[in-house]
């Protein structure tokens, strides 16, 4: 079902209850209204927020989704791109007016000051909370100085580049008091409520006692221009890198500047450079993995046996790519509770629970966050499915387990500001799961079987090789404590 961020909510929820899951689903919607309750004249309920990256990401699902909400407006954009930063407020107010056209919002028509650096930006003591809508290599650090800086931080999935940067950010997190929500949005209603109803009917047993899990994710193709190029005046470039080691400037690390060819809708370069991530093993495994840790319950966890096999552009000796993340993979897990976990490319885009007595699949279908976004394999995919009809028309009882409700992420994010109590998707939860898709491509890349002690968050027999993959080499002046 596709379906517009600036749709109404109450009407997007209604027509997918009915659609997709042919049963009652009884939603409480957050105490961040829609600005036409609210109104205008209503300063002390609003929450400033501030966005950091103002790309794709950012100005067609964060931004967007923000303007929804009365409770809160966008004060400030930042990005180190100069072109992206000064487009920011424009962007910020034709989502401000398509909220107000579709669903009463707010006209936008309040000054949004410019920022290039993030860390000015938070000194800005207006600024409630931010948005981070960054590069992975970015989102540990930007997140522990939002924190300290006394922000609460809305976070684009994954946590982190890598173990030991996830458990530094979730320290902070819980040192700081603020509210964290990770960008983990397939655990909110809206859009998809298919994701609690599929974990809420597991957890209660509908099939069984779990024995398997198999998680299908997308591919990335390798490829990318290669060529050395200038670095573009309007880019700090350094500052982009972070972190990361300095390389040489090219287009396809990075992202397009000429909005007449790909533009800022793209699937832009650094997500297929293992420089800045994973690739789809964290880019969607994040939202899937998740899912799955959901549904067992195990979200403060983790595997404890991992390996598998995958391909990359660079094992071919001839490759003169750019792109060096994984391709085509097929990695195997399994948990302390019994449970095996298969993860592959080659199975279809969701999560498939297969237990004793009969299995549930549930997926996105067809919706698309951004216009880049894979879909699923074969149209037509059902939202839900079981092994038996019956089981997705199971009702859950009053005293059994009933997962944490939430309408909307970015709304529950707002709604919890105001409140302080945890969100749908609170950093230790986005931890773990980018943690287990951390270790599915650490045993890709030593191509044998590894051992995790998760609660430890170690491996085990002093496996060296393993270790030195908790955490990567960083240039100081963009580290932590920068």
């Amino acid at each position: 079902m596709k379906t517009n961020p600036g749709v109404s909510r109450r009407r997007f929820l209604s027509d997918t209850v009915k659609a997709s899951l042919g049963t009652t689903l009884a939603v409480n919607f957050p105490t961040i209204v829609p600005a036409s309750v609210l109104g205008k004249n209503a300063p002390s309920n609003r929450i400033n927020v501030a966005s950091i990256g103002c790309g794709r990401i950012s100005t067609t699902h964060d931004m967007t989704s923000i303007a929804r909400y009365g409770g809160a407006r966008i004060i400030a954009v930042c990005d180190l791109d100069r072109n992206r930063a000064d487009a920011g407020p424009a962007a910020v107010k034709a989502n401000y007016k398509r909220a107000e056209k579709e669903n009463g919002g707010q006209t936008g028509d309040w000054d949004i000051k410019v920022y290039y650096d993030y860390r000015e930006m938070l000194l800005n003591k207006d600024i409630d909370a931010v948005h981070i809508s960054l590069p992975d290599h970015q989102h540990a650090i930007v997140g522990v100085h939002a924190v300290n800086a006394g922000k609460d931080v809305y976070l684009q999935k994954p946590a982190s580049l890598t173990i030991e940067e996830g458990r530094i950010l979730a320290n902070a997190v819980k040192k700081s008091g603020r509210i964290l929500q990770m960008g983990s949005q397939q655990r909110s209603i809206d859009p998809w409520p298919q994701f609690k109803k599929a974990c809420e009917l597991v957890r209660n047993g509908r099939i069984g006692q779990i024995k398997t899990i198999e998680v299908g994710l997308p591919g990335d193709p390798g490829g990318g221009d290669p060529k050395h190029m200038p670095v573009p005046t309007s880019l700090n470039y350094d500052a982009w890198l972070g972190a990361t080691p300095d390389v040489y400037y090219t287009e396809d690390r990075v992202h397009s500047l000429d909005p007449s060819t790909k533009g800022i809708n793209s699937r832009p370069g650094w997500l297929r450079c293992e420089q800045f991530g994973a690739g789809m093993i964290t880019g969607w495994g994040a939202h899937h993995i998740d899912i799955a840790h959901w549904g067992m319950g195990t979200e403060h966890s983790g595997p404890v046996e991992i390996w598998g096999r995958a391909a990359f552009p660079t094992d071919d000796p001839n490759y003169k790519g750019l792109w060096d993340v994984h391709g085509i993979f097929r990695t195997e897990a399994m948990y302390a509770n019994g449970v095996h976990m298969i993860v592959s490319n080659e199975l279809p885009n969701g999560v498939k629970f297969i237990g004793t007595d009969g299995w549930i699949w549930v997926t996105r279908g067809d919706y698309r966050v951004t216009d880049s976004d894979p879909v699923a394999d074969k149209s037509g995919t059902k939202p839900i499915d079981a092994s038996n009809p019956k089981i997705l028309q199971s009702v859950i009882g009053p005293n059994e387990i009933h997962l944490y409700e939430s309408s909307e992420q970015h709304a529950n994010w707002l709604d919890c500001i105001k409140s302080r109590k945890e969100p749908a998707a609170p950093i230790e939860v986005g931890h773990r799961s980018c943690s287990a898709c951390l270790l599915h491509q650490i045993a890709m890349k030593l191509k044998r079987k590894i051992y995790w002690n998760p609660e430890k968050e170690m491996f085990a027999n002093n496996d060296k090789e393993a270790i030195a993959m908790l955490s990567r080499p960083r240039r100081k002046k963009y580290d932590f404590m920068a």
